[in-house]
């Protein structure tokens, strides 16, 4: 899950790391309200007005705007508030601004990169810092991978002084900046772990003019299987950045996740549905969506995959792939019959059912009078699915 930059600094914030601090504006009306209250409470007569969308690149994108004055804050709220934002991370069409952030504008007199996520190849956290602030780090890992510092943390030990110290060090920090900039670091590893982020990154941390350090931009992304555990930040959530397809689907706890393909899927178990998508696309079709019931699929389920799979206007076939483990085929059988008959559907459908009570199943399908085209494995499913998507 991922939230909002307000929200990442809301958090940063209670632990004790500097931010760059502003208010949140979802209305014009409010400008004038929070200006003043920037003005008070920063004495800052400089701002900045800040687009607050899940996505990065807002300033190429034209959604971040410094305003040296309260005038040209102004006109910048009213420009940004309500546009559609494209930026290289945002869907095609581009995403509407729905909240403002005004800032406080620094004095930056050095930008660098930070970041903590989990390197599954050692099992351990790294924390990411580089030199190269403002920039996005994919670029500076292309161009000048000798430019991103590593270190990583050992489980069950935990950050160490040393390593904060040896982070600050090898971004040329000194003095009082050095001090600073590693209590940060280590403050932003306890978040990171209490949080149970799956990274957070500030981009950029700055030293300004004045010889502060401090977090000018914060992003965090979430373990969705631990947001049961951290109540206050599943509260954060905002699915007006999310894929609506995605939101719905989440509501019958189905696992989607929407693709550019024309080949619909609904499959039971995570492994099941990546090896069903990569053999349609040996098979030469193209995967609509990830969708996996789970293994206790039952007619209603069926019926909401169906659904959330051709709410996509690029559909033009649904697979059917279920192993019957947990769940019986038979029922998943009868969930496709209703949700045929129900939808009136308008796409050619392949099923492909084995394992529990399959032969039932098959019979159920057979007998039923709905138009189904029955595949005897995963490989003549596939071909069939991609035929039908392409006639």
């Amino acid at each position: 899950m991922k939230i909002h930059e307000y929200q990442a600094k809301k958090i940063l914030k209670k632990y004790g790391i500097t931010i760059q601090d502003g208010v949140l504006v979802d209305s014009l009306g409010d400008v004038d309200a929070a200006l003043d209250q920037i003005e008070k409470e920063f004495s800052s007569k400089q701002f900045v007005v800040k687009a607050q969308i899940h996505a990065g690149g807002r300033g190429l994108g034209g959604g971040v705007k410094f305003s040296p004055d309260r005038e040209s804050a102004k006109k910048n709220a009213e420009a940004i508030l309500g546009m559609t934002l494209k930026t290289h991370q945002t869907v095609p069409e581009g995403q509407l601004v729905r909240k403002l952030m005004i800032t406080e504008a620094v004095d930056i007199a050095k930008e660098y990169y930070l970041a903590i996520t989990l390197d599954r190849e050692t099992g351990q956290n790294v924390i990411m810092a580089s030199t190269e602030g403002g920039m996005e780090i994919e670029e500076v890992a292309e161009k000048n991978p000798e430019k991103i510092l590593k270190t990583w943390i050992k489980p069950g030990i935990g950050i160490q002084a040393f390593q904060t110290r040896q982070i600050a060090f090898g971004l040329g920090l000194e003095g009082e900046q050095l001090k600073a900039a590693s209590k940060l670091i280590a403050k932003l590893y306890k978040c990171f772990v209490e949080t149970d982020a799956s990274i957070v990154e500030v981009n950029p941390l700055v030293v300004t003019d004045q010889g502060g350090v401090l977090a000018l931009d914060a992003k965090f992304n979430f373990d969705t299987n631990a947001l049961y555990r951290q109540k206050e930040i599943l509260e954060l959530r905002d699915v007006y950045e999310e894929d609506p397809t995605e939101v719905e689907a989440s509501k019958s706890n189905l696992n989607y996740i929407k693709l550019d393909g024309n080949v619909g899927c609904m499959v039971n178990g995570a492994g099941l549905a990546m090896g069903t998508m990569d053999i349609i696309k040996l098979k030469g079709g193209e995967p609509a969506n990830f969708l996996d019931v789970g293994g206790g699929a039952n007619v209603d389920t069926v019926k909401n995959g169906f659904k959330i799979i051709l709410s996509d206007k690029n559909v033009k076939a649904v697979l059917i792939n279920i192993f019957g483990g947990i769940v019986r085929c038979d029922r998943v059988a009868n969930g496709i019959i209703e949700a045929v008959k129900e939808l009136d559907l308008s796409v050619p459908v392949v099923v492909r059912l084995e394992g529990t009570n399959a032969d039932v199943a098959k019979e159920l399908l057979a007998n039923s009078g709905v138009a189904i085209i029955a595949a005897d494995s995963i490989e003549d499913a596939a071909e069939k699915v991609v035929a039908a998507a392409t006639a």
